[in-house]
């Protein structure tokens, strides 16, 4: 099969690191699924894979005895079952479906236990963690992850929304007691992202109400049309960046001015003087301390990635005074990525796809997103699917 393959001797910018290489098709095993790829969706992890950092995923799972020298990306996709192993029930040959990247050992007794597994120790995200992603003719994925594709999306559509969706849906609804709900405001960073035009949606589909923040005027309208009732723009504020020393009094005093300013703004943003009961966070360094101090009392910050650095700083006084939480989250369980499915399949998400890729293009979508020069929403690559535009196994023989 043709892939695009990523080797430890092209580590660097993902433009250079992808090369369209021929491999053979995995073997399937006992509760395995081998997926024709109609379109794989594109996230930040496989920029980290190309260019070899924080991790470097070959050297990783060749210590743990996987004897291959390549890494075949994708957490995302769309497609047909092709193969089944001997003991998959829950899919047959020929099933339309989408792919949710959540791995783990089914005899893990942290499983087998009943317990959630993305908090099991074998636990992986397929396509970064592990190998044959979607970024293939053929992806192999355990049973488990397969979830019907909703018939009325294209397969690009139905490749680009997954990871994103699924992360926000467990973010949001994942952590009991601080779930949203009905009249819950709600502050989204990165609004016209991938993960922030999924949550907005994610929460007005529960009754809340999605402030988003953004940075630039084209991306207020797109978070508004998603059902934010507000935007921010971020650029408005000057503040960011690691927290300064509560006993350096100026430079604190200038960064608590901002942080009130922004809490302002979402009040005038949501329309009523209420600060956010959840604060869906994945920026990390430089929006932290104000997510902290915006968080409304009993509220939660919960983060599920740090896009400007890693480093948390935040004043504790308001923390512990005010009984905040601060939760890190990661992708979802099947139950999680089942419910948002549901609601791509009822209309309630949309994807939010701006672009589609062809194959040879895998490097190039990548080097936009680590350039930050991708569009709002989410992006696709072609696969299998001839074109833009089709829905059906059918319809791409038909086009071919």
């Amino acid at each position: 099969m043709h892939a695009q393959l990523i080797r430890a001797s092209r580590f660097g910018e993902p433009k250079e690191a992808f090369l369209d290489e021929s491999v053979a098709v995995p073997e399937v095993g006992p509760r395995d699924v081998l997926v024709y790829v109609m379109a794989a969706g594109v996230n930040y992890n496989n920029v980290w894979a190309a260019m070899g950092i924080p991790v470097d995923v070959i050297k990783a799972r060749q210590k743990k005895g996987e004897p291959y020298d390549f890494h075949i990306g994708g957490s995302d996709a769309s497609g047909v079952v092709w193969k089944v192993g001997s003991d998959v029930q829950n899919v047959k040959v020929g099933d339309d479906v989408v792919v949710h990247c959540g791995q783990w050992d089914a005899d893990d007794p942290h499983v087998l236990a009943g317990k959630d597994p993305m908090l099991a120790p074998s636990q992986r995200i397929w396509g970064y963690e592990s190998n044959w992603g979607s970024f293939a003719q053929y992806a192999l994925v355990q049973d488990h992850q397969c979830l019907p594709k909703p018939p009325h999306l294209t397969w690009e559509e139905a490749a680009a929304y997954m990871l994103v969706a699924a992360t926000a849906y467990r973010m949001l609804h994942g952590w009991a007691p601080n779930v949203v709900g009905a009249g819950d405001p709600v502050l989204v960073w990165g609004g016209a992202g991938g993960l922030g035009s999924m949550a907005i949606q994610i929460v007005k589909a529960a009754g809340g109400r999605a402030v988003a923040v953004v940075s630039g005027d084209d991306k207020v309208e797109f978070c508004k049309r998603l059902g934010a009732v507000g935007v921010i723009d971020r650029r408005k504020f000057s503040h960011w960046g690691k927290l300064p020393r509560w006993s350096d009094e100026i430079e604190y005093a200038q960064w608590l001015k901002g942080a009130r300013a922004f809490g302002q703004a979402f009040w005038e943003a949501l329309g009523e003087r209420r600060s956010p009961t959840i604060v869906f966070e994945h920026p990390g360094e430089s929006t932290l301390p104000t997510s902290s101090f915006v968080c409304d009392t009993g509220g939660m910050v919960v983060i599920c990635a740090g896009t400007t650095g890693f480093n948390a700083t935040l004043d504790l006084r308001y923390h512990w005074m005010r009984q905040k939480r601060f939760q890190g989250s990661h992708f979802a369980n099947d139950e999680q990525a089942a419910g948002v499915n549901r609601l791509v399949m009822e209309g309630k998400v949309d994807p939010c796809l701006s672009r589609t890729f062809s194959f040879a293009e895998t490097g190039e979508c990548h080097q936009l997103m680590r350039d930050n020069q991708h569009p709002s929403g989410n992006m696709a690559i072609l696969v299998n699917a001839p074109r833009p535009g089709l829905r059906t196994l059918d319809e791409v023989r038909t086009a071919r």
